[in-house]
């Protein structure tokens, strides 16, 4: 049988990326539970237990699982029905010097757990970069297009103005709230280090004798070999999975912002404003071969949704843990967490290949907009008026009738507004026939979109603060190739 006859999940084998799926790979966990016991065994060594140099250099030499590792492993667990008994003994097979003393005083989750908390923390670092840069491009794809006018939507209604710009900053502003709720996270992420079968670390406490200050120091020293801050203070027999909800909060929530960037990406495709990178030789329909569907927004929209419901799982397994622990959350830890982290990371490769490229049609946004100004000019208009004396009343009524009549034509006979031809052919408005070109330019009715957008994107503003930690990383990207 071929990877052609067995289910694979899409994330894997069409949408994340390489260096995301190795760290939830077999041989990335099994190879770290092996660390794991290599970091165990140094600490307890230095810390007086009689642990051979020939045990650890031969564990030291056995660490990355070979294929061979894992049939061994295999045939082990098949027997025992416990997949870290099974890896301890396919690494004394290897390591003979060593397998008396492999996972002395742990328990299964000292494998698991910590093993889980530096996926944690390395999928977050490869995330965040990924992330930055989406927001760096986007957030100067505001700046260029600060100034363009654009018709602006509330109720899905044409509303006052805005600018291409103030609206990419705005999707902008709510990423930049995801990079800060994952950079959080991933910040206060702690280790679980060496605790026992409950958390009280009862059993390091034999192996030492009741000496607290070595059981302390076996994990200050755990801790520095695995680069985490510290521990968290008080564990179970796991981490508490309060800690893989947090996680989940912070990336569903990114999941939910695509969502909501790529629903406007997709409207505006739909009304030919704005459009996503289309390469040369792609096919944007089966059927319809003029057709450039915003395929890649879609399927960030897809993944997004999927992403957004992740949190839930994480959610219902911290709620149903009982006391200490309850073994309920091994299987759908496995899938969730990897989800987690490959839907975000296909999410961040396709949106940047998106924003990269994002196409801007002027002369078709102006139009639309002319469509509209006219109707959202009348209260210029009545004010352009009274400050000529006319009644502001009679001014108002003038100018509704001729609306409506205008609204008619549109909506009615399919016609276009002709609001300003009336205007001009009313012998009332006359006294701003001369202005009503002037009255009608879009800029005036933008506000202070480019002041805003240069306030936040620009140089000392929120997303250059935000990004500098991420410089060398950006400095460095390129635009990201889809293979799919």
């Amino acid at each position: 049988m071929s990877g052609n006859d067995t289910y694979q999940t899409p994330l894997a084998s069409r949408y994340a990326s390489t260096e995301m799926k190795t760290i939830f790979s077999a041989r990335t966990r099994a190879s770290t539970w092996r660390q794991l016991w290599v970091w165990l065994a140094e600490a307890e060594k230095e810390l007086g237990l009689n642990i051979s140099d020939e045990a650890i250099s031969q564990m030291k030499a056995h660490i990355t699982m070979t294929d061979n590792d894992f049939e061994v492993a295999a045939v082990e667990e098949k027997k025992r029905r416990h997949d870290v008994m099974a890896h301890v003994h396919a690494f004394g097979q290897v390591a003979p010097a060593a397998a008396g003393i492999i996972h002395w005083g742990a328990t299964s989750c000292y494998c698991t757990d910590n093993a889980d908390l530096i996926f944690l923390r390395d999928g977050l670092d490869l995330l965040l970069p990924k992330l930055a840069v989406i927001i760096h491009k986007l957030a100067n794809f505001a700046i260029e297009y600060k100034d363009m006018p654009t018709l602006g939507y509330t109720h899905y209604q044409s509303a006052q103005l805005v600018t291409v710009g103030r609206r990419a900053a705005q999707w902008t502003q709510d990423l930049l709230m995801d990079l800060q709720d994952i950079t959080k996270v991933r910040e206060d992420l702690r280790y679980r280090g060496a605790q026992g079968t409950t958390g009280t670390q009862a059993s390091f406490m034999e192996i030492f004798q009741g000496d607290s200050k070595k059981v302390d120091k076996l994990n200050d020293l755990l801790v520095e070999k695995a680069g985490f801050p510290s521990c968290y203070p008080i564990s179970t027999q796991t981490y508490s999975r309060k800690v893989d909800l947090r996680v989940a909060n912070a990336l569903s929530a990114f999941g939910a912002t695509v969502q909501r960037i790529t629903g406007d990406i997709r409207h505006l495709a739909a009304q030919k404003e704005l459009e996503e990178p289309f390469e040369k030789d792609q096919i944007g329909s089966s059927a319809m071969a003029y057709k450039r569907n915003p395929m890649r927004s879609e399927r960030i929209a897809g993944l997004g949704r999927h992403l957004a419901n992740l949190n839930k799982d994480a959610s219902d397994t911290y709620a149903q843990q009982w006391f200490e622990r309850t073994l309920d959350d091994s299987a759908i830890r496995r899938i969730y967490i990897p989800e987690l982290f490959l839907s975000a990371d296909a999410i961040c490769m396709t949106l940047d290949n998106v924003v990269s490229g994002l196409v801007v049609y002027p002369k078709r946004i102006h139009s639309h907009i002319m469509e509209e100004l006219p109707f959202q000019a009348t209260e210029i208009i009545i004010m352009r008026l009274v400050a000529l004396g006319k009644s502001r009343q009679d001014a108002h009524e003038e100018i509704r009738v001729l609306s409506h009549q205008a609204s008619a034509v549109v909506k009615l006979e399919g016609g276009k507004n002709d609001l300003i031809q009336r205007i001009k052919q009313t012998e009332f408005f006359k006294p701003i026939w001369g202005d009503l070109d002037d009255l009608l330019d879009p800029m005036k009715f933008i506000g202070r979109c480019p002041e805003q957008v240069m306030n936040f994107c620009g140089e000392g503003g929120e997303v250059q603060e935000a990004l500098k930690p991420y410089k060398k990383f950006i400095e460095g990207s390129q635009d990201v190739e889809l293979t799919v």
